[in-house]
Formats: C-alpha cells, structure tokens, sequence
C-alpha cells in the first residue's frame, strides 16, 4: 500500500526544521531585547554626583520617563510588528527590531548629556526595534507548538528576563564579585565617556544577537501539526470558542477588555519594582542605609537583587507559570499569580531590614511579573486564536506600555517629592487584588480536550 503523496510532502517539509530550534533563535532575540528590563543600571549613573560638564545630571523622574517612553513605544510597536510579519514575514521584522534597537543604543552614546537625545534614542528608537521584534518568537512558536502554548510562551520570552540579568551584570556589577563592569566611576564619578561607551557596546551586541535569531523566525508548512498531536475538539455548549478572530472583532469581546486591564496591572507592580529597585535598596528613608547599613553595602544590596534576583526568577517564571496554565488553565493560573503579586507588592516595602529577605521577595516579584509573558498570549491564542495572534497580541499588550508609564513614573515622582516608597507600593498592592477579581471574573476559552 502507497503511502498519500501528501503525507509524504507534509513530512518532508516538518524536517526542514527542527522546532526546537525555533525556541532557541527566540531566546537569543529576547536576550537582546530584555536589556529594557537592565535600565536600573543606568539610573544611578544618569542622575550623576555634581552635574559637572563631565558627568549626567538627570532627575529620577528622567530617568524613568526615558524607561518608561521606552516601555511605550515597545507596546505601541508590538502592533506595527504584528502586522508587518503577515506582509513581510517574520524573519525581515525580527531583523529589522533588532536594527532599530541597536542603532538606538549606538546613537545614544552619541548624544552625551541630554536628555532629550537619550529619551529619543532608547525611549523612542531602541523600544520601537524591541516592540516590532518581540512578538516575533511567540506568533512563531506558539504556531510550531500549538500542544504546548502555555510553556512555548514563556520559553520564546525567558531570553527577555535572563536577559537583564547579564546586561547590569556587564555594566554595573557588585563590588563583591571582585570585577569591574562597563560603568565604573573615574575620580569617584560616572562620566559621560564612560556610561556612553557602555551603550555604544551594547547596542553592537544587540544587533549580532537579534540578527542570528532572526534568521530562523519562520512559520511552520501549511498545514503541519506535530507529530500524534490532533486538535482538540471545541466545546458545543460555546461554539464561538476556539476561532481564529481579527482585532477588531477581538475588542467587541469582554475577555479582551478584561486580560487588557490585567495585564495593564501586572506590569504596572512589576515594572515598578524593575525600573526603581536599586533607588529603593539606596532610598536613605526607606532603603538599607536608614536600617544601620552602609553605603557601600547597600549599593551591593541593590545591584544583586536587580541583577541576579528579580531577572533571573523573571525568566524562570516565564516558563513555570507557563507550564503551570497548561496543567490548571489560564484563569487559575491569573487569579493565583495576581494574588501572589499583591502580597508581595506590600512585603518589598519591609525588606531592607535583611538583604536576604529583599533577595527573596524581589525573586518572588520577578517570578510572577514573568508570569505575565507567558499566560496573557497563552490566554490570548486560546480565546482568539492562534492564527493572527501577533496581531491581537500587540493590541492587548498595549496594555504594558499604559502600566510602563504608569508604574515607573508614579515610583519617580514618589522619590523627587521626598516621599515613602510606601505611596507607591500600596497602591501596586490594592491593584494585584483588583487584578485577582478581575482574573476570577475572567473565563477561559479553550476548547476541551478530545478523549483518545
């Protein structure tokens, strides 16, 4: 008996690639683009001792407006890249994102003491080349892994957590670990020179990284499904489920407006924390400093747990929580990690009694804000479907780059009017538990599972 000359196509085509592979070109890409997440690196040196010609002068709250443009222009991008991958293909979208964003980083090193010139070369032009490739590696890989979207989610992004860890690493390491990094102070102060070298290589790096991940950013074959893997029969009490819908019959539904607002939450609390946890470790109110530590100390306080901590577990909790919805379904897994957030949203603030209780409970927050990567375009394929899910993606996860502003500047204007990180924690906390009920209201979409 012949064997279906379209089976046999089918199979010659599902060995062109290795699936797999995919995972790893996506881990690469996100390596570059997590340095977003390195930018605690970069405040303390930015805001600068004397504001000598020689040295940075910014305000807290610059520093983070340039964080946060960047987080908004990455969200705002993410649908501009979303729907350049259906014209041009994912691999010429990832590659372009990469361009941008190393060609942002280049040209900031360039533009010395302003601000608006690093506002417009990494707020503007590196956070549009991490929104137009960073939606890459999910479209791609949920599509080659449409058994597995919960974990292939958060493996296409952990490069994006792990990422921000070697970036402050490189640049700005703890005195502990016996080397010096990228940024080191000359006569007892960051210079200018010394800072912009550091971007100038960075942005290098970022282009060799996104440009070797790139080239494996294709779909898979017309019509290929992995091997002994059917897919699962939709629920006939809800017909609607499991379609393959466009954006603007996706913002007619309830569940877009809701995974909107909890997503917009979950990266308000996290990026909060991101963007300000070394100004906190070295708050001298609330930081190690007012708890009898001294500077030196805290300041290895605070590089440790923005750069080994809270991105490594960021990067764990992309995969874990991932895994973790594929067992006990999205809504469980979004009602539990909000009300795990909001917990710890309110311990952070009594932490910098112990460095190894703030290593912890920054862990902790990185771990579920990595949550969110992987859930919301698990949750988002599942409900919308898989087919234009880099489109509908991009347009729920706008939600980030609203929660990126929000977060990082309420943090900023907290430290510049003197006040207690308190103000910002708590409210972060009120809204974790709003997420939760959000998250409980939810209802998830997937369709049930055929019985072998």
């Amino acid at each position: 008996m012949t064997e279906n000359p379209k089976n046999q196509s089918m199979e010659k085509q599902g060995k062109i690639m290795n699936r797999w592979i995919i995972v790893l070109g996506g881990i690469l890409i996100q390596l570059a683009l997590g340095a977003i997440y390195a930018w605690s690196a970069f405040t303390t040196p930015l805001q600068g001792a004397t504001g000598s010609p020689s040295e940075f002068a910014f305000s807290k709250t610059e520093t983070q407006a340039i964080f946060s443009a960047g987080l908004l222009f990455f969200a705002l991008f993410t649908i501009i890249g979303g729907r350049l991958q259906n014209k041009y293909g994912s691999m010429k979208v990832a590659l372009s994102g990469g361009i941008l964003l190393g060609l942002g980083y280049i040209l900031a090193s360039f533009v010395g003491a302003s601000f608006i010139g690093k506002l417009a070369c990494i707020g503007v032009i590196a956070g549009a080349g991490i929104g137009l490739a960073y939606v890459v590696p999910i479209a791609v890989g949920i599509k080659w892994f449409p058994d597995k979207k919960g974990l292939v989610s958060g493996l296409a992004v952990a490069g994006f957590g792990f990422g921000a860890f070697i970036w402050i690493l490189l640049a700005n390491p703890p005195s502990i670990l016996g080397f010096s990094g990228l940024i080191t102070k000359q006569a007892g102060a960051y210079t200018i020179a010394n800072v912009d070298n550091a971007f100038r290589l960075y942005g290098i790096m970022f282009l060799i990284l996104v440009g070797i991940g790139a080239l494996v950013m294709k779909n898979p074959p017309a019509g290929w499904k992995p091997a002994g893997w059917n897919p699962p029969a939709l629920d006939p009490k809800n017909k609607k489920i499991g379609y393959n819908c466009k954006p603007r019959e996706m913002c007619t539904k309830k569940e877009f407006y809701l995974l909107w607002l909890m997503f917009f939450i979950g990266a308000l609390a996290g990026l909060m924390v991101i963007g300000n946890v070394q100004n906190f470790a070295k708050s001298p109110t609330d930081g190690f400093t007012a708890s009898g530590f001294s500077v030196t100390e805290a300041a290895d306080f605070a590089v440790l747990g923005a750069a080994i901590c809270l991105p490594i577990f960021n990067g764990a909790g992309r995969i874990v929580w991932g895994q973790v919805s594929d067992r006990i379904g999205r809504r469980k897994a979004l009602l539990s990690m909000f009300l795990f957030q909001a917990v710890m949203m309110i311990a952070f603030f009594y932490t910098t009694t112990n460095p190894y209780i703030f290593y912890i409970v920054a862990a902790l927050i990185g771990f579920n804000f990595g949550g969110n990567f992987a859930l919301f375009p698990a949750a988002c394929a599942d409900t919308f479907g898989a087919e234009n899910l880099g489109l509908n993606y991009g347009f729920i996860f706008t939600s980030y780059g609203v929660g990126g502003i929000v977060g990082p500047l309420l943090a900023g204007y907290v430290q510049d009017a003197g006040m207690s990180f308190l103000y910002a924690f708590i409210p972060a906390a009120v809204l974790c538990f709003i997420a939760a009920t959000l998250a409980f209201l939810y209802r998830e979409s997937t369709p049930k599972k055929t019985i072998s």
